[in-house]
């Protein structure tokens, strides 16, 4: 179920640090859990990433790949996340299996949400919130979407720029789940930050 804190990972080659990071973030709630590796090579990845959904799995979280249908089924993630492109979804729906989570970007558009439905995503994404240090240029999305897309019938997740002092914005607006991972994996405490922000669900 897509509820709650919604971890992803920042891009490292240092799998140490990440396995601990990870472990951390799982450790203080986070109910799903998104590998995003956009540098390593394919080896690492797959590597990584087949580490990850072990820790996310004992821990009882879902594990889903960013943009990487072959990997997603390489390790039987549980799902994957694509961008703008509703081919896409349905090519991987059609790839992965009518049990698998299909994640969708939506930035702020209810149009593209709605696209994205009809083409087989199982949740909509909607961002940045706020300001993202992670990507910087992206487009800001209202809080009202979240009001707006209710009737789509899938979680709607909200992203960028989230932190333990405005989160709570965005889950009174409506959000299912918040999507974190500068504010999330930046610096020590990252069990705390990650309980802080599991609570708004609590």
């Amino acid at each position: 179920m897509i509820r709650g804190l919604y971890a992803i990972t920042p891009d490292t080659d240092n799998s140490e640090q990440l396995i601990e990071q990870v472990s951390a973030a799982l450790d203080g709630g986070a109910r799903i859990l998104q590998y995003r590796n956009k540098g390593s090579d394919a080896v690492r990845r797959l590597w990584q990433a087949n580490i990850l959904k072990s820790l996310a799995q004992s821990r009882g979280a879902l594990f889903i790949v960013n943009d990487d249908v072959a990997l997603a089924e390489a390790v039987r993630a549980d799902g994957v996340h694509l961008g703008r492109d509703d081919d896409a979804i349905a090519a991987a729906r059609a790839r992965l299996g009518d049990g698998a989570i299909i994640g969708a970007s939506c930035y702020n558009s209810l149009d593209l949400a709605r696209s994205a439905v009809a083409a087989g995503a199982s949740y909509v994404a909607f961002g940045a919130m706020f300001a993202s240090g992670t990507k910087p240029g992206a487009v800001h999305a209202p809080l009202s979407l979240f009001a707006d897309a209710a009737g789509l019938g899938v979680p709607r997740v909200a992203i960028g720029g989230i932190t333990p002092d405005n989160a709570a914005q965005v889950v009174a607006a409506g959000a299912d789940a918040i999507a974190v991972i500068g504010s999330l994996f930046d610096g020590d405490g990252i069990a705390e930050r990650a309980a802080a922000l599991a609570a708004l669900y609590a």
